[in-house]
């Protein structure tokens, strides 16, 4: 019916109403486009860890698998997770998401609340090495002895320094060295430290060289689930004999080990888009079992020390909407932006839309009522009139509506109230001339 009335509007009226219509839905589109749901970008900062550490070989993996999305990783490397820490808290950084470790924030003792974790990607556990000759069973038996403890900035560094400090083990009388990585197995080896301390996976080169080492030990910590107890990130670990290499026998007995999570953390305004997409991807690289991790295990959300995102755990839970299985992400992304955008509108204009009849109805009514006053004022006036008649004033006006009257163009619905307008103009166009012929006219008197 709307598009009946619509369609039977006069040529300028319907250009008028299609031009206000689509200047209406242009701006509530990049209102709500720019303002209330922005696109994702393009690009992500990923704050990663040191060249040979396992945070930048898992960034490559990202990166290379994110771009197969369109999405570019733009990577930033650091000395570990106390760097990515402040990155993350930094406005200017620009950092986005960033590899974090369970207990780098309790250390640190800063406001984490603009934070959310992603998820936890797999288990970090504290490998102890030291000479074969060297029996340790406890960090608490390190006093006094050469310990390497991780670069300062690295998530090792802050791990061992909360468990130092609790085991009573002070810098004044024991020699602390600020070295990870190789440079740390390298001090190791050379005798230059007497214990090293890394905090990684298994797969990381530098921990798999030291548990190749004949000269080195594994320290099994008698007391690792004290430490579960007293720290809620720090998790009681078991590396079974054999686990790294069974031909070597690697290592020669069961290990007890404590260790954290490993975790994705952002800035809580990370677009959801790019979180869906970052947790599929997550679950690729991290989904498989391990020599810690059960098979499915991670991602995972359970806290560690940061709250978790809403939209992770979602996503993590009930997996990728219908549209993010069956389209590219950029064409998911549009197409759901799309829907977001066009469902409230429709809530607007559907209601619009009913009521579009009765405004047109309205509109084409008052261009014929409009004369109905006119006319009625003149008909009063013939009715009262007394002499002088002007039958040709009358004549004039009643000329004047019907020329207004002829040129209006209505829908074909509404050509009988015109012609009621013509009929009622005739009826009182005869009663105008009725009235003269009984009364001598303003023109008669004046002769």
């Amino acid at each position: 019916m709307a598009f009946e009335q619509f369609a039977q509007l006069p040529r300028s009226t319907r250009i008028r109403l299609a031009i206000l219509t689509a200047l209406l839905l242009g701006l509530a589109f990049w209102l709500t486009a720019t303002l209330v749901n922005p696109g994702p970008p393009r690009t992500i900062v990923l704050a990663s860890g040191p060249e040979a550490g396992l945070y930048h070989q898992y960034a490559q993996r990202y990166k290379s698998l994110l771009a197969e999305q369109g999405i570019r990783v733009d990577e930033r490397m650091t000395n570990g997770a106390e760097d990515n820490l402040r990155l993350l808290l930094e406005p200017g950084s620009k950092v986005d998401v960033a590899f974090m470790q369970g207990g780098v924030a309790a250390a640190a003792g800063v406001n984490i609340e603009p934070l959310e974790m992603l998820a936890s990607l797999y288990y970090e556990p504290l490998w102890m090495f030291h000479h074969d000759e060297l029996p340790v069973t406890q960090i608490n038996q390190l006093k006094g002895k050469r310990i390497a403890v991780g670069p300062i900035g690295s998530g090792t560094h802050a791990l061992v320094t909360t468990l130092m400090d609790a085991n009573g083990i002070r810098s004044s009388d024991t020699t602390i060295r600020a070295i990870g990585g190789a440079e740390a197995l390298l001090a190791l080896q050379k005798r230059e430290v007497d214990v090293a301390f890394f905090v990684g996976g298994a797969i990381t080169p530098v921990i798999q060289e030291a548990l190749r080492d004949d000269a080195l030990e594994l320290v099994s910590l008698i007391s690792a689930e004290a430490y579960q107890r007293r720290y809620p990130y720090l998790f009681r670990l078991s590396l079974p004999m054999g686990t790294i290499d069974l031909a070597r026998n690697i290592p020669d007995s069961n290990i007890d080990m404590v260790g954290t999570k490993a975790m994705l953390v952002a800035r809580d305004n990370l677009h959801p888009a790019l979180i869906s997409v970052l947790i599929d991807t997550l679950r690729e690289v991290h989904g498989e079992q391990g020599y810690f991790e059960s098979a499915g295990e991670f991602p995972g959300t359970t806290p560690v020390d940061f709250q978790v995102s809403n939209s992770a755990d979602q996503h993590r839970r009930f997996g990728p909407t219908y549209l993010y299985r069956i389209m590219p992400f950029w064409v998911a992304s549009l197409i759901e932006r799309m829907l977001i955008i066009v469902l409230p509108l429709l809530v607007v204009l559907v209601p619009v839309a009913n009521y579009l009849p009765v405004i047109l109805r309205w509109r084409v009514r008052s261009r014929i009522y409009r004369w109905y006053g006119e006319l009625a004022l003149l008909e009063r006036d013939i009715a009262t009139r007394t002499a002088p008649v002007p039958i040709e004033q009358w004549l004039q006006d009643l000329d004047r509506i019907e020329q207004a009257v002829y040129r209006i163009r209505t829908p074909i619905s509404y050509a009988s109230e015109r012609y009621t307008l013509r009929e009622h103009l005739a009826l009182v166009r005869r009663s105008a001339i009725a009235k003269a012929a009984e009364r001598p006219s303003e023109s008669t008197q004046d002769h």
